[in-house]
């Protein structure tokens, strides 16, 4: 046999295979992969990952909690805390901290931990770079005391 005919042939005998029944029916032969495992929201009380913020484009924009997004406040998206929870972040690199308030999501697929409002991000000092390693501590759904100046929403 070619080369060429056996690989036709393991290709073949790889792809999924679904025929009929004596019926007509189309029956699944179960060589269909399994269904993507569904990333699991990250809820515990101090997380570790990465940062990015929101680009220019979605000033005003209605963001998950119906707000409007404005890059001047201090917000961020996350997809594990629920909307209204109050986080402090703090830029690993070089120890700058933050505290938001999560008013949106980020897209299911990203594997980002936290996208910041521009005024969150310039604080941490991380516009010129785009990401940054972060710390993420929940604070709760309380609006924290604005006692260090960190906040102005």
């Amino acid at each position: 046999m070619k080369i060429l005919s056996r690989l036709t042939l393991a290709i073949g005998l790889m792809a999924p295979v679904a025929g009929r029944s004596q019926d007509g029916k189309l029956v699944d032969t179960g060589f269909a992969s399994p269904p993507a495992a569904k990333r699991k929201a990250n809820t515990a009380k101090v997380q570790y990952g990465t940062a990015s913020y929101y680009a220019a484009k979605f000033n005003g924009r209605k963001t998950s909690s119906g707000e409007l997004y404005d890059s001047k406040k201090f917000t961020a998206a996350h997809n594990g805390l629920p909307l209204g929870t109050w986080i402090k972040v703090t830029n690993l690199r070089n120890g700058r901290t933050v505290v938001v308030k999560v008013n949106d999501r980020l897209h299911h697929r990203n594997t980002r931990l936290v996208d910041l409002s521009g005024a969150a991000a310039a604080k941490l000092g991380y516009l010129s770079r785009g990401l940054t390693k972060v710390k993420v501590e929940v604070l709760g759904k309380k609006k924290p005391e604005a006692d260090s100046g960190e906040m102005t929403n």
